[in-house]
């Protein structure tokens, strides 16, 4: 049961909202500069199909004001962390990010820092992160443990352990000397934490372990030095992100079937150092800009964000994240240049993982013809004719290269008299995705014309008459020729390759079932029927 918004008091302010379903738990939540006209959008029929499933389950909405479009922005993504709303943006990346805790003791121990599902870190003491590279991590808390003397007891025991005798640990628990010398331990420990350079503290270890030398304390020289090994294990082993600044990141996003995919590089010094992988579905108000700042409620904000499309309302996700970081954040759209070439890096990478496991021949496809996507889901149309009384339209459907026949249709011309090829290829173009659009089906990559340049000017015509953007290309028989829309010389597959052989056996499925439509209408009906 759909709610019925009328009935319902919508402030026409700034704010957020909150949708809830029958059990009164919370599933979308969503901000707006003006609360009345974004909520009542949801509840028009034009919206997608994912956003129409979250309308069905709405049975409430709560309403939280604030002063401006900016408040609302913060106030969502705080309530999206505290809720996690099955509707909302939730990124899940490829790698798991993991925080360090220093406890709050009295000699205190490095742990992994936990986290509930809120967001929130359980336990006290100072969290530092995030670090990339999961389970290298419990390596290199290892190696941090045994650098810095940091004691792994639970409790702290009565007499040295066996962490003392193996040189991993000074003993507070028993020595007054290493007991002066542990704060100092933890303080260099958060230092290379907050990702202060490791070459001072080295260079300062190197003239420590000199002057222990020079004053024949032979064992405490070989502690340093073992202690120098440690770091520059740690040092290339070791992946964490420096908290005082990433140089960029560069974000590439392609939105295919009511879903977003996202990829990033994170560029240091120069250097790629970290990429992710994520994805959400469109609903609602997820866009862009939501993704970026949601981004960073969990990640360093670097001085500039290189996108391949703006997001939405760049000048206040710029303020917003300027003001949570304390230096100017600035939103580049490259337009040439290395950063250009680094987000057409991105945005390959972002079609391979798109393309990956489907038919390698739908991928050479994709990159013959300049399409904007692997075409997973071609519909391709042919008129069959039997001299001037019979006319009918067909249409095959092929879903990863092969024919899927429970998607075939076929037409009876209803608008065309005589033998007008290109106004029956428009009429059924055009009676077939007004049908998807109107009900919110899924549309295809890619709509394969049986024909040359003017039947694919009629198909192009009716799509265009609807608004509806897809790829479409012609292919004429004769000689195998591909047409595309503004070229006027053809595309020349060659015939032995996967590509054109998957165009071929859509197009002459599409023939048959034409044919086979076509003469069931001109057998006379048996008497007996």
């Amino acid at each position: 049961m759909t709610l019925d918004i009328k009935k319902i008091a919508i402030p026409a302010q700034p704010g957020i909202y909150l949708m809830k379903d029958s059990e009164n738990k919370i599933i979308y939540i969503g901000k707006a500069k003006n609360l009345k006209n974004r909520v009542r959008s949801y509840f028009l029929k034009n919206q997608n199909y994912k956003t129409q499933k979250l309308v069905t389950k709405i049975e409430g909405i709560e309403f939280v004001l604030t002063d401006n479009e900016s408040e609302a922005f913060l106030l969502e993504s705080n309530m999206i962390k505290q809720y996690r709303p099955i509707f909302n943006i939730e990124l899940k990346d490829q790698q798991r990010y993991t925080y360090l805790r220093i406890t709050n003791e009295l000699y205190p121990r490095l742990l992994v820092a936990r986290r509930t599902r809120s967001g929130k870190f359980l336990g006290d003491g100072k969290v530092f992160g995030p670090f990339t590279s999961g389970s290298s991590k419990l390596l290199s808390i290892g190696s941090l443990r045994k650098t810095f003397k940091i004691r792994i007891c639970k409790r702290l025991p009565k007499k040295a352990c066996l962490e003392y005798h193996l040189g991993n640990c000074e003993a507070p628990c028993e020595f007054a000397e290493a007991q002066s010398r542990y704060k100092k331990h933890v303080s260099n420990l958060e230092s290379i934490l907050k990702g202060k350079d490791l070459g001072a503290f080295t260079k300062s270890l190197q003239e420590e372990m000199i002057q222990a030398s020079d004053q024949l304390q032979f064992e405490r020289a070989q502690e340093i030095k073992d202690t120098l090994q440690r770091l520059g294990s740690l040092k290339t082993r070791q992946k964490m992100e420096s908290t005082t600044g990433s140089d960029e990141e560069y974000f590439g996003i392609k939105v295919s079937d009511q879903a977003a995919d996202v990829m990033t590089f994170k560029k240091i010094n120069g250097v790629i150092r970290d990429s992710n992988k994520y994805s959400f579905d469109l609903v609602g108000d997820n866009s862009f800009a939501n993704f970026i700042f949601q981004y960073y409620t969990t990640n360093q904000v670097p001085p500039f964000i290189i996108v391949n499309e703006m997001p939405e309302n760049p000048t206040m996700l710029e303020e917003l994240l300027t003001k949570a970081v304390g230096f100017p954040v600035k939103i580049v759209l490259p337009k040439s240049g290395k950063r250009r070439e680094m987000i057409d890096l991105i945005m390959r990478n972002i079609e391979l993982v798109q393309s990956s496991g489907s038919e390698p021949g739908l991928v050479e496809l994709k990159e013959k013809l300049g399409l904007s996507q692997t075409p997973i889901i071609i519909e391709c149309f042919d008129i069959s004719n039997h001299g001037t009384s019979y006319a009918v339209g067909a249409m095959s459907r092929f879903v990863n290269g092969r024919p899927d026949k429970s998607g075939y249709r076929k037409f009876k011309i209803k608008t065309v008299s005589g033998q007008d090829d290109f106004a029956m290829i428009n009429e059924i173009v055009k009676r077939r995705y007004y049908r998807l659009d109107n009900e919110n089906h899924q549309m295809p990559n890619l709509v394969l014309i049986d024909g040359g340049p003017g039947q694919l000017r009629a198909a192009i015509s009716a799509l265009e008459s609807m608004a509806i953007k897809i790829s479409c290309v012609s292919l004429a028989k004769e000689n195998e020729e591909v047409y595309l829309p503004n070229k006027k010389t053809p595309v020349i597959i060659p015939r032995q390759t996967q590509s054109l052989k998957i165009l071929q056996h859509a197009r002459d499925e599409a023939h048959r079932f034409g044919v086979s439509y076509n003469r069931s209408l001109r057998m006379p009906k048996s008497k007996f029927t």
